[in-house]
């Protein structure tokens, strides 16, 4: 990578789930799990069909949540609430990517779909805690979910942050196009690279990519 791409970023954006913790946890698998058994019960519909519904909502609304908010006027904050009831001893701590987080210049923040204090819990079980100066769920975007540009615009405007001075790290690639086109430097953090027009970067290693750019940014 040219060693200029990110000595004028000011601000950092991560995703959370499957970014800043390996999806081999397969942490978010119990989520979905929850997410068919809420979706099961508040339609009564059977898990296949629940199960159906939350991935066509996904792909069409970009989480299961705005499908079920837009289609069928759910309430979001207990279904965040009951989605995000699992099991986090799945995580643990790893001091190398909190000491290269920790070593970014600038600003700092936490960008989820999920809801903010879920984040915090996989930020404490990662002992991540204390090194972003920011942490925003999809409540501070009311409730619309990234890849919507509507909502980069309401959380972005909450943190006074500058998108053509930030990068963004992210695993779904749909959720980089809006931060390119803000002028942010995007990173695609997956174990399979995708070659599109929207993505600067791919990196399997977060904290390994990290390493690498930080002499780049005295």
């Amino acid at each position: 990578m040219p060693a200029e791409f990110f000595r004028d970023r000011t601000a950092w954006v991560f995703d959370l789930d499957n970014t800043l913790y390996p999806p081999e946890t397969r942490l978010f698998d119990q989520i979905e799990a929850r997410m068919v058994a809420y979706v099961s019960a508040q339609l009564k519909v059977d898990a296949r069909e629940a199960g159906r519904l939350r991935k066509l909502y996904w792909a069409e609304y970009g989480t299961t949540l705005a499908g079920l908010m837009a289609l069928h006027d759910l309430d979001p904050d207990p279904y965040l609430v009951d989605v995000h009831d699992i099991d986090f001893s799945v995580l643990s701590p790893d001091p190398e990517l909190r000491a290269r987080i920790s070593d970014l210049p600038g600003r700092r923040i936490v960008y989820t779909n999920g809801s903010a204090p879920y984040a915090r819990r996989v930020l404490e079980a990662r002992g991540l805690s204390g090194v972003f100066d920011a942490v925003y769920g999809v409540e501070d975007a009311g409730y619309r979910p990234k890849p919507e540009a509507d909502a980069f615009a309401r959380v972005f405007a909450r943190d006074g942050l500058q998108p053509d001075r930030a990068a963004m790290f992210e695993d779904d690639p749909r959720n980089l196009a809006v931060p390119h086109d803000l002028g942010m430097r995007t990173v695609l953090v997956t174990p399979e690279p995708l070659a599109a027009q929207h993505i600067h970067h791919h990196t399997r290693d977060l904290s390994g990519f990290l390493a690498a750019i930080l002499p780049n940014l005295s």
